[in-house]
């Protein structure tokens, strides 16, 4: 019989079923979960593949100096997808915890010094979401140099040179028009409304009869660091020094964009960017959860030993979840979201545009 496409050919199975070698069988001594663990990796490796192929679609988007409409909704599909990617890799290390230590201590010396730090897929996707070198741990930092080989480590140097996800996200919110409308400036307003709201606050706490001196006075000290944060946000140089200082990546102009775009997410226009903010945050979450998740599994296997790759194990892990980090930016934003009684009252013309009736010119 003829076939035209054959199954395992397509998928080249010969390739995949066959690429499952043994170290312990080579010892001579045959480790059974030693299979589970090679395809376990090896399935990581192929949804980080997938990852980095929609990752690609959606940075290939942002490179364009004008992007429309159509394109955000490709955008939002190939982050969902991405989003619906990681929690099966997170699920997947259910399986991988079906081993013991002990079965795991069957083989692992067998892998000295190879490490998952070696994956250079997973480097490209944190590479390419915006966690550059500057981002990392020392530890992280250095283990590029003594743990990669010279042409991943070229590999990678190329690709921190181009363009993130990050910045190409950043530069297209300094794009975005309606904060300045004929005679209406939001921050202005947007200023006098957060002064409003914590003049409230403070008359508040200063009335609570059920307050002692005490408490009344630590409440008025949170409100006034809460009244720093909100004048560091709307004062350029104060946001450029805490930005030089590593506490935001995103720029003024990007940062104040994706705030006013939170605030007024409601609106029919900026609620397809609201989304993308949002799954931008989701897979920063859910990597987060997978490195959270799979600290807790070392530590699990491996107690307080180090990593085959030379890493102090659990405790490194749990250093990289905290550090790398893309968009930390967008978990900020929450800071200075005021109630929505409280926010500014949008210009009626704006407000038509913001609902797909823009007809009108911006200044």
């Amino acid at each position: 019989m003829t076939f035209g496409i054959y199954y395992s050919d397509y998928l080249q199975l010969d390739k995949i079923l066959n690429a499952q070698e043994l170290e312990s069988e080579k010892n001579g001594n045959v480790a059974h979960d030693e299979m589970l663990f090679i395809v376990t990796h090896q399935a990581y490796e192929l949804w980080f593949k997938q990852v980095l192929y929609e990752l690609a679609a959606v940075i290939n988007v942002f490179k364009d100096p004008v992007i429309e409409d159509k394109k955000m909704g490709q955008v939002i599909h190939h982050l969902s997808r991405i989003k619906s990617i990681q929690r099966v890799l997170i699920q997947q290390i259910d399986i991988i915890e079906t081993m013991t230590p002990l079965d795991f201590m069957e083989f692992r010396d067998l892998l000295v010094p190879a490490s998952g730090f070696q994956s250079v897929q997973f480097k490209q996707i944190e590479i390419q979401l915006g966690i550059k070198r500057e981002h990392r741990i020392n530890a992280d930092k250095e283990f590029f140099h003594s743990r990669l080989s010279a042409s991943d480590y070229q590999a990678l140097e190329e690709l921190e040179g181009q363009k993130s996800l990050l910045e190409l996200t950043d530069s297209w919110l300094g794009r975005m028009p309606f904060l300045k409308f004929n005679e209406f400036r939001f921050w202005e307003a947007y200023d006098q409304a957060v002064n409003k709201m914590l003049d409230s606050d403070s008359e508040i706490i200063r009335g609570n009869p059920t307050l002692s001196e005490r408490e009344k006075e630590f409440q008025l000290n949170g409100l006034e660091m809460s009244r720093a944060q909100f004048e560091s946000l709307l004062d350029r140089e104060k946001f450029e020094e805490l930005r030089k200082a590593g506490e935001f990546r995103l720029s003024h102009e990007g940062f104040l964009a994706a705030l006013f775009i939170n605030l007024y997410r409601d609106e029919p226009m900026l609620y397809t960017p609201f989304r993308y903010l949002t799954l931008l945050l989701d897979i920063d979450e859910m990597f987060t959860n997978w490195r959270q998740r799979h600290a807790m599994m070392v530590q699990r296997m491996l107690g307080a030993k180090i990593g085959t790759g030379g890493s102090s194990g659990h405790n490194y892990l749990n250093a990289t979840t905290r550090q790398n980090r893309a968009f930390l930016d967008l978990f900020k934003l929450s800071t200075f979201l005021i109630p929505r009684e409280d926010r500014p009252v949008l210009p009626d013309e704006l407000r038509r545009g913001l609902g797909f009736f823009f007809h009108g010119e911006n200044h």
